[in-house]
């Protein structure tokens, strides 16, 4: 995510170490494990009404080879038996994110944060606005 991160707000190495010491809460993250070797980590939060991607991330030596897509089928999958919505956030600048999450049959539903640099996204199909037909 680092390239994301100095994209949008530039690389402060003090300033990402206080947050990761501040968010860093190892009893919600589960690490993704390839071949017994640590490659990513997750956090899932199962909420009443949709099962929300909170964060995934993947090291670039295991981007590419559908690890992700995996665990987001998956994802998908559990939320279809709930009866539920998968919902996520993702970095506007991280568009091979966005194109995964969109092939996988997830809808831009909103733009949020500081000039919307985070697209939401979810399977829940997005609202349309008043038709103006005669």
């Amino acid at each position: 995510m680092g390239a994301y991160i100095a994209q949008i707000w530039g690389w402060d190495e003090d300033v990402q170490r206080g947050f990761h010491t501040r968010a860093f809460s190892p009893g919600r993250w589960q690490i993704i494990t390839v071949d017994s070797a640590d490659a990513g980590m997750l956090h899932v939060e199962r909420r009443h009404t949709e099962i929300y991607l909170a964060r995934i991330e993947l090291h670039p030596d295991y981007q590419g080879r559908g690890i992700g897509s995996r665990l987001i089928h998956s994802l998908l999958q559990q939320a279809r038996r709930r009866g539920q919505d998968l919902t996520l956030d993702v970095l506007a600048v991280n568009q091979r994110a966005h194109a995964l999450y969109r092939r996988m049959g997830l809808h831009e539903v909103a733009r949020h944060g500081e000039n919307d640099i985070k697209i939401r996204m979810s399977t829940k199909p997005p609202l349309r606005g008043p038709s103006h037909g005669s």
